[in-house]
């Protein structure tokens, strides 16, 4: 006799994996060009020239990525990334995070 298979638990939000990317409300993207000395990432080193700024929200945790202009890869942006309360705050992360990054007259 054969016992009956076991149901597979439905995933909890502790359990579930995380989604490839935010939504699309939950990740604000510009394009920049990187000033003398380019960005600097955890995964690469330093990026420059033509680059996207993408300021990603998830779980209350705000992360800026860069990728150079088109490419597939991001990259975060090191010591950019941090707790917001109020995920109304993304907007003015972003903009800081542009107007500092993003340097096209050198």
């Amino acid at each position: 006799m054969t016992e009956p298979a076991a149901a597979t638990p439905e995933p909890t939000p502790e359990t579930a994996p995380p989604p490839a990317q935010p939504a699309g409300n939950d990740a604000r993207t510009t394009d920049i060009t990187a000033g003398q000395g380019g960005v600097m990432t955890d995964e690469v080193g330093v990026v420059t020239g033509d680059l996207t700024l993408r300021s990603e929200l998830a779980a209350g945790q705000v992360t800026v990525r860069v990728q150079y202009k088109d490419a597939d890869e991001w990259y975060a942006v090191t010591g950019a990334k941090a707790t917001l309360k109020d995920p109304a705050d993304l907007d003015a992360v972003h903009a800081v995070a542009v107007g500092i990054l993003n340097r096209p007259e050198g």
